[in-house]
């Protein structure tokens, strides 16, 4: 994906400030008119489009803060945008939502759309396809013309921001102990989000609380993919050909498919098979029977400080303020899957 020239790019081509070329476009009187006519048509030649929040960091006022979720139909990302909602609505902010549908293309595009002085800043989440691609220049362009970005839950160490984040890693090997402690040895993992940052982490603290505990790893117990068209498949035939005694799901999806097929294969639920599942909606907890165990992501919390962090940043007058990564702790609540 071809980036637009920046304000930085085009310093560094000409040889000089940032400041020098952000005065040229805005006519300051500053700036000789020979130097000016150079650093436009350099910009005009390279398709250079002003970011009105970029070339007027110190007046930016539109209280209005840009939220790109990746699916509206995640219980999660729904809880998310409840915290950011509240407390952008205390601290006086509008939010305005945008879904990319997990599109590279629609991320990237939203962003370019509300970054022309529609909103003072983002939080979001990066879409599957940019995480898959590892495509973020879109998101580096946005930081480097002024634009503030808070990622959370799926973020990566490319892009230099602010982020919040849960501890993945810990909570799959934590949910896996569980397991474990409970006297699951057969413990399958279901992952339909093996391309996702989040997906990985999580898979990761499952195969290091078997290593932990001895437990020879069983490439027949693990489903590891980054799509759920065949999820259902898979798990019929892990039941049908494999002694399971937990499994370990790592999206609310998987958790959900992976109860259900169990106890229409038979299994009983807990005594023949435990199950914790990475999520935490309505349907977890209250619409499956048995109810569902699961590792709580506490999504309000997420938002909440997500949509603090941001506004912190807009309103401090500190020019180079350290960017920061929030650890949210999950929390295991145990349900009938598993007692």
């Amino acid at each position: 994906m071809k980036a637009k020239a920046t304000l930085k790019q085009i310093a560094k081509e000409l040889d000089v400030s940032v400041s020098t070329v952000s005065k040229a476009l805005n006519d300051s009187p500053e700036i000789s008119e020979q130097t000016k006519n150079r650093i436009k048509e350099y910009a005009k030649l390279k398709n250079y489009k002003p970011n009105v929040i970029g070339l007027n960091l110190k007046n930016r006022k539109t209280k209005t803060i840009g939220v790109i979720i990746p699916n509206i139909l995640n219980s999660f990302f729904a809880k998310v945008f409840s915290g950011i909602e509240k407390v952008a609505d205390e601290k006086g902010y509008n939010v305005i939502m945008c879904i990319s549908n997990e599109s590279l293309e629609k991320e990237a595009h939203t962003i370019e759309m509300l970054s022309n002085g529609t909103i003072d800043g983002f939080v979001l989440s990066i879409s599957e396809e940019a995480q898959k691609q590892q495509e973020y220049s879109h998101l580096k362009e946005i930081i480097s013309e002024g634009t503030p970005i808070v990622m959370f839950d799926r973020t990566t160490d490319e892009v230099e921001c602010d982020k919040v984040i849960v501890d993945d890693f810990d909570s799959g090997h934590g949910a896996t102990q569980h397991l474990i402690d409970l006297g699951c040895r057969n413990i399958a993992l279901v992952s339909s989000a093996d391309n996702l940052s989040v997906g990985k982490l999580r898979a990761e603290g499952y195969l290091k609380a078997l290593k932990d505990n001895n437990i020879a790893i069983n490439e027949n117990l693990i489903i590891r993919t980054d799509s759920e068209m065949d999820i259902a498949e898979r798990l019929n035939d892990l039941y049908s050909n494999n002694l399971v005694d937990g499994v370990f799901a790592v999206d609310e999806n998987d958790s959900v498919l992976a109860l259900r097929i169990g106890v229409k294969k038979g299994y009983k639920i807990p005594k023949d098979l435990k199950l914790i599942g990475f999520a935490d909606g309505i349907l977890a907890s209250r619409r499956l029977s048995p109810s569902l165990t699961t590792v709580s992501q506490h999504g309000i919390e997420i938002g909440e400080v997500a949509v603090k962090l941001l506004i912190d940043r807009l309103e401090s007058k500190e020019e180079h303020k350290p960017y920061e990564t929030v650890v949210i702790k999950t929390q295991l609540k145990e349900r009938e899957s598993t007692k």
